[in-house]
């Protein structure tokens, strides 16, 4: 990854968020995600498949409860959420989940960063791509991350070039169903691990505060 990331914004509990954004989360009745943006789940399969993971407590396992009647050895087919980084809450640190997310945009530009640690070789691959409608510019429309691989995203200008943001919206499909213990955060040791120390300096802005050592 020859290029150099930058964050296009800052995040800040002191700015109020614009009149768009705030009816946005008011009218899909986003809450804050853990990871770092807002979200809300839209749906859960009702039905479900055995889960092909092995039950494991992971990083993120502590932060939320599990469902009601919560079975290990089953997950719902798929979840869907509504996702949503704004220029207070620009960023969603590295994560990993288990299993495959379809994501799906609906508004705004951003920038996701892949590590491919799932692959062979001591210093792993590195991905990085921007989300949104122009096409002609290569700007992804829909994008498919495998499980076993951590991502991060951050916000862009709306505009090539400009210095502001409506907020990015994406949809996500998860599948088999998202749950927590099938999510955790990359640490800085770990981070270093995949990439060697340099690469991981130039991404450690990326990580998120609850990826512990």
């Amino acid at each position: 990854m020859a290029t150099v990331l930058r964050p296009s914004f800052l995040p800040s509990s002191n700015t109020q968020e614009s009149p768009h954004i705030q009816e946005l989360i008011a009218k899909l009745e986003l809450v804050p995600h853990i990871e770092g943006g807002f979200f809300k789940e839209t749906d859960r399969a009702p039905d479900t498949v055995p889960s092909p993971f092995p039950f494991e407590k992971s990083s993120a396992s502590e932060f939320s409860p599990k469902l009601p009647g919560f079975n290990p050895q089953v997950r719902n087919s798929s979840t869907t959420i509504f996702y949503l980084l704004t220029p207070n809450g620009p960023q969603g640190g590295f994560h990993r989940n288990k299993a495959r997310i379809i994501h799906t945009l609906h508004q705004g530009r951003g920038r996701y960063v892949v590590i491919h640690a799932d692959e062979g070789g001591k210093q792993k691959r590195v991905e990085t791509f921007v989300v949104g409608h122009d096409v002609a510019k290569g700007e992804k429309l829909q994008w498919i991350v495998e499980g076993g691989k951590y991502k991060a995203s951050f916000l862009l200008p709306d505009e090539e070039g400009g210095k502001e943001s409506q907020g990015l919206l994406i949809s996500e499909t998860v599948v088999p169903g998202f749950e927590f213990c099938d999510h955790d955060f990359l640490s800085p040791a770990g981070l270093k691990g995949l990439l060697g120390e340099e690469q991981a300096k130039d991404l450690s802005w990326l990580l998120s505060p609850l990826g512990k050592e």
